[in-house]
């Protein structure tokens, strides 16, 4: 693909202050011959790979939470907790108290420096580098530091930023993502082969942020239609446009040095040990439409540290495993699906199907953000009569399309013919479908185009639209009372370190708990 590149090398950005009274020790500290400022484009590839090779952030707040609270993964590990629904403080607070001291601090570094020079180019795709993880932590937490975040090596008066509220936020995004389009410059000085999403190609980016655009007013659809409809049609009507193919996606390539972050977990002996396996819900749902990724997803099951000959890859033989048990009620759950005669019989977990291997190469690409997400939003926006281009049914087919095509990124061999892909997509009936149902068809689609690489996208998308609809699980000692979490707990360092913010916060919230529901996220 002519933009993806492949990241060389992710150096950790080191910002060293001194202080010492001693003038001569100060001069002797000083080396002349040595640079006193990385270059804002080191720091940018920087961040940017940061987003998909954080395996911190990628194996907690996106597979053992999200993917697992929408019924995408299941496992009987008690350290999996997402499909249990309980707090396990190490893991709900990986994504906020891994990017605000890495990704969040060196992007605004460069925002904050780079703003009114020539750089400008540079500036805007820091901006927006830092307005997307933002965005994925507001959605995962609620009310978070934004205005003030990150500016803490610029000024003391930033070391306990302020909590802004989640409404405020979302006015910043839109306002922090539009300047960024306006400021990008096809004669400004530019990274080039040092952004490593689009290589420093101005068409691309703008069509990356009108995308983005899409995304965050849809999240806004249900607590202020007005705004929402304003930013998606501004977004969508936009002279640059919104994602055009899978050609522009927003996708990082990853080597053995800068590894994909999903496959760290899911490769691990721990997590095999584990035995996390797909879920019976995403499973049981490709099964029913015929759905040509199934076998993209699954590899199969039998024993996963075997040879792949002995694996059982029709897909009439895929079994997903039940979110919500341990490994000794799991048993039960086999019976009571037909997998084993009686609870004696159970081996192991291999009776259930998991993930392809092809999917956790640490290799493997990972996307941001998909031409798939952005049509099937835009199929959505059309249903509700909003002014966008073309109609309904062209975007949703085109987002089902792109959705299926996207894993070629990983394997040529996903590739599907394109009869195979429009059987499917007309036994899906979305035409002649009522429009609730539509609505249905376009939840359900979204969750399946952002399993794996982006999960806390299928988790932020559920909750706004309740598609799939799922069915809860109800762990003894579970933290909702059998309710899926609307979001996860601040994590607990917050209550020392920045107490009178998170407190505002949680007032702010009704509580600190995985039931409150943020600003976006009405009934």
């Amino acid at each position: 693909m002519k933009n993806k590149l492949l990241i060389m090398v992710l150096a950790v950005v080191m910002l060293p202050f001194a202080s010492c009274d001693n003038e001569e020790l100060l001069d002797l500290n000083d080396n002349p011959n040595a640079s006193t400022e990385l270059d804002f484009d080191f720091i940018l590839a920087q961040v940017q790979g940061d987003m998909t090779t954080n395996g911190y952030v990628q194996s907690r707040g996106n597979i053992i939470y999200s993917s697992t609270m929408v019924q995408q993964f299941a496992s009987t590990a008690g350290f999996v907790s997402g499909d249990k629904y309980f707090w396990n403080e190490q893991y709900t607070s990986a994504t906020f108290e891994s990017y605000y001291p890495s990704i969040i601090k060196n992007a605004t570094h460069i925002v904050d420096n780079t703003k009114g020079t020539e750089e400008v180019n540079t500036y805007a795709m820091a901006l927006v580098v830092r307005t997307y993880a933002l965005h994925r932590i507001t959605d995962l937490y609620g009310d978070v530091p934004y205005s003030e975040a990150g500016r803490g090596l610029e000024s003391q008066e930033f070391w306990f930023p302020k909590y802004d509220a989640q409404q405020d936020i979302y006015t910043m995004i839109v306002s922090d993502l539009k300047e960024a389009r306006e400021t990008l410059s096809a004669s400004a000085p530019n990274p080039g082969t040092q952004d490593i999403y689009y290589g420093g190609d101005i068409e691309q980016w703008k069509r990356f942020i009108n995308s983005l655009l899409v995304r965050v007013g849809m999240r806004m659809s249900k607590v202020d239609a007005g705004l929402a409809q304003s930013v998606v049609e501004e977004a969508a009507n936009h002279p640059s446009g919104t994602f055009l193919s899978n050609e522009d996606n927003t996708m990082v390539i990853h080597n053995a040095a800068a590894r994909n972050g999903n496959s760290d977990v899911i490769i691990s002996d721990n997590y095999k040990a584990a035995n996390a396996r797909i879920s019976k819900t995403f499973i049981d749902w490709m099964k029913n439409s015929n759905d040509p990724r199934l076998m993209i997803v699954s590899g199969g099951v039998g024993d996963p540290d075997g040879s792949p000959d002995d694996w059982k890859t029709d897909p009439a033989d895929q079994a997903g495993m039940p979110n919500g048990y341990d490994s000794e009620t799991i048993k039960d759950a086999a019976v009571e699906d037909g997998l084993i005669s009686s609870p004696d019989d159970y081996v192991d977990n291999n009776i259930f199907s998991f993930i392809n291997p092809k999917l956790y190469d640490f290799e493997d690409p990972m996307f941001l953000h998909t031409y798939a997400e952005v049509e099937l939003l835009l199929a959505e926006a059309l249903l509700k009569g909003w002014n966008v281009p073309g109609d309904a049914g062209e975007h949703f087919e085109n987002g089902v399309a792109a959705a299926i095509d996207k894993w070629v990124a990983y394997d040529e061999s996903f590739a599907q013919d394109a009869g195979t892909v429009s059987a499917y997509i007309d036994g899906l009936g979305f035409d002649a479908a009522s429009t609730a149902d539509k609505e249905r068809l376009i939840g359900e689609q979204y969750w399946s185009a952002t399993f794996l690489d982006n999960s806390f996208e299928s988790y932020a998308n559920w909750r706004r639209t309740g598609y799939p609809v799922l069915t809860p699980t109800n762990y003894p000692g579970n933290e909702t009372g059998g309710t899926i979490p609307r979001r996860l707990r601040y994590p607990a360092f917050e209550v020392s370190e920045n107490p009178d913010n998170y407190a505002t916060a949680v007032g702010n919230l009704g509580g600190d708990n995985f039931t409150n529901r943020m600003w976006w996220d009405v009934e």
